[in-house]
């Protein structure tokens, strides 16, 4: 039997949970193209190679960027362009495959989303692909340290009245899933990025992903990295 029949056959894994923690960029929304657009203008504006913005960009907010690549003279106003440059790019995004079924299936109150992105432009981007905004939202001007910081995903955690173990953290970035793993939560990697990473277990995507109630159900044919922590 080939290794695609084995997978058919396998049953879900059923992960552990009573709230989910969502990153935005590359797990609910699509928006690569966005990113990559507004960051290569951005680079170009400031003399930035733009492959050398768009290698450290990803996970972490703006301003950490920004920080980064120019000299702090000019970081206010250069966060501000790549910041406008952003909301301009949002309506390119699209959901992630899975996304909008999974999100169907949550009850009010059980996920929330943590961004590096700005409260404006992450709203933006989800407004965009269509997906509603939750009540527990932590953003980039609601920490005081981004990404790799547990900050965010500790402060969603209690706005969804959890405790780090009952939460999965969801996300496909190195800095994010360090925050999530940080936190004390379980994290899910998305994505063959996540590999190189310490998520414990990682899939492609979420397309065919369920909310049982207690935990998520990922289809077998997903799983890049598992079983740990899922049964």
């Amino acid at each position: 039997m080939g290794l695609s029949d084995d997978t058919a056959l396998a049953p879900d894994l059923h992960v552990p949970a009573t709230g989910l923690l969502f990153d935005n960029d590359g797990v609910l929304v699509d928006s690569i193209t966005a990113v990559e657009n507004a960051w290569s203008r951005w680079a170009l504006a400031y003399d930035v190679l733009p492959e050398r913005a768009l290698s450290i960009v990803h996970g972490r907010r703006a301003a950490d960027t920004v920080a980064l690549l120019v000299p702090e003279d000019v970081r206010v106003e250069a966060t501000a362009l790549v910041d406008a440059y952003e909301l301009e790019d949002a309506e390119l995004v699209a959901a992630m495959a899975g996304v909008p079924a999974l999100l169907a299936m949550l009850p009010p109150g059980t996920w929330a989303v943590v961004t590096s992105g700005t409260r404006a432009l992450a709203t933006a981007r989800l407004t965009a692909a269509g997906i509603p905004v939750p009540e527990v939202f932590v953003a980039a001007e609601d920490v005081a340290v981004g990404k790799p910081d547990p900050a965010g995903y500790l402060a969603a955690a209690r706005g969804l009245g959890l405790t780090p173990a009952e939460a999965l953290v969801l996300e496909d970035s190195p800095s994010g899933i360090a925050a999530g793993k940080a936190a004390g939560c379980r994290v899910l990697g998305i994505g063959e990025e996540a590999l190189a990473t310490g998520a414990e277990l990682v899939v492609r995507d979420l397309a065919g992903a369920r909310w049982s109630g207690d935990g998520l159900l990922l289809p077998a044919a997903t799983v890049l990295r598992g079983p740990a922590g899922a049964h």
